[in-house]
């Protein structure tokens, strides 16, 4: 074999040097244009301008028009689908990790699977069916949990063996698998063609659409977007649309107001053949192999295959504008390890002619997700971009998300995944991107497994006390670009091991997060938690509490003190944020929320908080330090440093004061842990951070106080039910369907948004239910552990999924949070969920293909319950032993 990959490989160098055989021969792109000739002259103005023409541009066109928006210019800067989309593979397939994903793509095959009938443009729609291969067990259990949400979503899908591969795709070498999944509806498409039947239905819906026009930036009045200057004039219009592929982020920078769209391009590669000897059928699988890093697909006959390499090539990191994307240089040492593995998976392809490497740049994010939704600080300004080579599959879903965001004001699916206000300016240096890519790009094919992190752009954000954590062995993840602890490692450990410790089951640092928890529960543990997003909102009169108590949903017309928790919501009556709010006096509040919502929280209030000089918000998330203490002996560690009694009766739950601690003043103590454990959070001012951390440290030592981290904090709130936004909460859950009615000011006679919606489920009942999941016939140590996205059956009918879960030491048992809903056996539509309904039902979890049984709650256990429980365990299997 390797002699023979020599001759291939050396016969294509001198081809590769021999000019006459460099001839482009890319699949020829239709000569008809659905866009005018240059004579036409622009439109003065429009409701919309979509710029870029590509998958993205057409298909929000194509959505908007048949939303009934008519006044839309679509401006290309070459000619329609000349970019990534011409290059792009075509493989449309639905087999992905995150359920938003997964519902874009499969309405994409829907979409073009009739867009040929619709407008007469031949697509090259083939359904194919995809099989991806598993090499390893662990590849295996990712595609069994890939299966188990495509199979409760409706997709055809089934986890084969390696002689089923063989039977569907007699070519592939299959004597180093274990397994595979066959997704048989999966399809392939010319992309260009899709892009030119989009832009077509569209221009028959009076879409205006311009080639050879550029954009060179976006004017703004206000705060809003008012116009768009060209190459070829200007247009007036409200809303923008930045479809611009790999040149998004520097069109982005081009306005008055930069609007920062964290992408960058890597060069992308792929292989194409003549047809083989026996040309290969038009209808055969498509191939992916992960561990292999490529994937395989038929091309007239011939071969089409690509993949991510460990070591991708960034493109334009200084900026660079051409027109079309002209092929770039072949590089075929650099495509050397993805032929190789090609010829491994197809043996029998010594005698292929090569027709060309295609080298075409795909753009790539920081977080592998694309970047869909508004500017945070452009109203009207509209982004969709950054597909990390999966174009083509979201591009029908992807536009229909955002044309319904545009019309509605919110899309039909929690898109927050995808959301540009997940990143803040930090994930738009050029450095950062460049560096973050090149990790990202390899990750396309590395194995997902629960709770990984990147290793670029790290460090950005820290808190003051990170290099002392870190000399005490803390181990670290980001959330919004901000350092966090998982756990400490203690002296002596292997470090080594922990850190490189991937696994679908029991994880390395299982006792350690079990020791963390047990200190919270018996002693004190101080957790830094920095990185929440802290904002201050005061005035002169009293305009903050109006505008407050109409923007939140409950009452914070409370004594100064106090702690409110509350919602933030839409109108709707879903959760756009999950807060604390403090009073700290008549006119000003202290408002903390998750990491992640320092961008979307800020743009959210500044759009409906009232243009008044005498009302201010300012973010001071970076002006204090945050130290959770938790824990029964948190109150003698506080009281001790304080001078003050920090009783109950003292200081009351949900309360908050300045005081001193140690030497240092102007400290915000409340008694809220966000864990449902007792114990305190202290707002340092940050100069203050590290002597008030070695205070607490040096005065806890004989209390048994020690550091701990995320994992345990998660371990805790999970088995109290709490629910916590961007993971259980997002904009689609409201507070009634979580058991948080008594959060809001329902009963009040006092307006606030979402109150509506509110009334109505309250009268009519609501169609989800947030429940609590404890595994019953689960093996803590064997077997598989769930991770969140599992499917939820009742009486073995699907019903909804966890949205997360953690093992749970006080009850030695795994709990899993999530929704259940209740669709009517013969029609399928959805019912009210009643109390009756969830405790009336035997459930099972499904852990990648596997059930487990699980006892569903409405309310937590109480710790009480728990000692009894376990006693009664002990004397059962005592009276079993006997």
């Amino acid at each position: 074999a390797a002699g023979m990959f020599l001759r291939l490989l050396s016969d294509v160098r001198w081809r590769a040097a021999n000019p006459k055989w460099r001839v482009m021969t890319c699949s020829q792109r239709s000569t008809s244009s659905t866009a005018e000739p240059h004579p036409v002259s622009l439109p003065a103005q429009a409701q919309v301008v979509i710029c870029g023409g590509g998958i993205m541009g057409t298909s929000v066109a194509y959505h908007l028009s048949k939303m009934g928006w008519k006044d839309i210019v679509l401006l290309e800067q070459g000619r329609l689908a000349a970019g990534t989309t011409r290059f792009c593979a075509g493989i449309v397939s639905t087999a992905r990790h995150m359920s938003i994903e997964l519902k874009m793509a499969d309405y994409s095959n829907k979409l073009y699977q009739q867009l040929e009938q619709e407008t007469g443009v031949s697509t090259g729609y083939v359904k194919t069916g995809s099989i991806s291969l598993a090499q390893t067990q662990d590849r295996l259990i990712s595609l069994k949990r890939i299966a188990s949400s495509l199979n409760v979503m409706g997709i055809p899908c089934e986890i084969i063996t390696p002689k089923q591969v063989a039977q569907l795709h007699p070519l592939i070498n299959i004597h180093d698998l274990v397994g595979a999944m066959y997704v048989p509806e999966d399809a392939l498409v010319s992309s260009a063609n899709v892009s030119l039947a989009l832009a077509t239905a569209a221009s028959r819906n009076g879409v205006q659409i311009h080639e050879r026009t550029s954009v060179s930036h976006v004017s703004i009045q206000k705060g809003r977007v008012a116009g768009v200057e060209t190459d070829r004039g200007q247009i007036r219009c409200q809303y923008f649309v930045n479809c611009a592929g790999q040149w998004a982020y520097e069109l982005g920078h081009s306005g008055e107001e930069p609007v920062n769209i964290p992408l960058h391009a890597c060069e992308h590669f792929y292989l194409l053949t003549h047809p083989l000897k026996e040309p290969l059928a038009s209808n055969i699988p498509t191939i992916v192999d992960p561990d292999g890093r490529i994937y395989i697909r038929n091309w007239q006959g011939g071969i089409l295959s690509g993949g991510f390499e460990k070591n991708p090539k960034p493109l334009f990191t200084e900026g660079r504008n051409q027109l079309e994307i002209h092929n770039l240089q072949e590089d075929w040492d650099h495509f050397e390890p993805l032929l190789s593995a090609l010829l491994r998976r197809m043996p029998d392809l010594e005698a292929l002619q090569i027709m060309q490497l295609v080298n075409c740049p795909e753009s790539f994010t920081p977080d592998m997700r694309c970047v869909m939704g508004e500017s945070p600080s452009v109203r009207g300004y509209f982004v969709l971009a950054g597909m990390n080579s999966a174009g083509i599959s979201y591009g029908g879903g992807a536009g229909k998300y955002l044309a319904e965001w545009m019309v509605n004001g919110y899309p039909s699916e929690n898109v927050w995944p995808l959301d540009l206000k997940r990143f803040g300016t930090l994930q738009s240096s050029r450095t950062f991107l460049r560096h973050r890519v090149m990790e990202v790009m390899p990750l396309m094919c590395d194995l997902k497994v629960p709770r990984w992190d990147f290793q670029t752009g790290r460090q950005l954000r820290t808190s003051p006390l990170y290099d002392r954590l870190d000399a005490q062995g803390a181990r670290w993840m980001e959330k919004h670009g901000f350092e966090r602890v998982k756990y400490f490692v203690p002296p002596g450990k292997d470090l080594l091991d922990l850190d490189q410790s991937k696994t679908f089951y029991k994880p390395d640092w299982f006792d350690i997060v079990g020791s963390e928890v047990k200190c919270c529960k018996e002693a004190v543990c101080v957790i830094d938690m920095s990185s929440f997003t802290k904002f201050e909102i005061s005035s002169t009169g009293d305009q903050a509490l109006e505008s407050l108590q109409y923007l939140f949903s409950n009452d914070l017309d409370v004594p100064v003190g106090h702690v409110v928790h509350t919602g933030m919501l839409n109108e709707k009556g879903g959760y756009e944020n999950d807060c604390s709010i403090a009073r700290l006096s008549k006119r000003s509040f202290f408002m903390i929320s998750p990491t992640d919502q320092q961008v979307h929280c800020w743009a959210w209030l500044k759009n409906r908080l009232p243009d008044d000089s005498n009302l201010t918000m300012e973010d001071v998330t970076w002006k204090y330090t945050a130290l959770n203490l938790i824990g029964p002996r948190a109150v003698d560690v506080l009281s001790e440093l304080s001078y003050a009694p920090m009783t109950p009766e003292h200081f009351p739950s949900l309360f908050c004061k300045e005081m001193s601690v140690g030497y240092a003043n102007g400290i915000r103590v409340m008694s809220i842990t966000h864990t449902g454990e007792p114990g305190f959070m202290l707002y340092i001012p940050i100069e203050y951070a590290l002597h008030v951390y070695n205070e607490v440290m040096n005065m806890g030592q004989k209390y048994g106080i020690r550091n701990a981290g995320y994992y345990a904090l998660r371990s805790l709130r999970i088995e109290k039910f709490f629910a916590f936004w961007g993971q259980d909460l997002d904009a689609f859950t409201t507070p009634m369907e979580c058991g948080r009615e008594f959060q809001v000011k329902l009963e009040k006679g006092m307006q606030f948004v979402g109150q509506e919606a509110l009334l109505e489920q309250k009268q009519n009942g609501v169609y989800k239910r947030f429940t609590m999941f404890i595994l019953e016939d689960h093996d803590t140590d064997m077997d598989l552990w769930p991770w969140w996205g599992e499917p939820i059956f009742r009486n073995g009918r699907y019903v909804g999924k966890t949205t997360s879960s953690a093992y749970s030491y006080t009850l030695e048992r795994h709990v899993c949070l999530g929704f259940v809903q209740h669709f009517d056996e013969k029609t399928g539509e959805e019912l009210v969920v009643t109390t009756d309904f969830i405790n009336q039902g035997e459930y099972e979890i499904d852990i990648a293909g596997q059930r487990f049984q699980a006892k569903a709650k409405l309310y937590p256990f109480s710790s009480l319950f728990a000692q009894r429980r376990r006693k009664d365990e002990e004397e059962l299997s005592g009276y079993q032993r006997e």
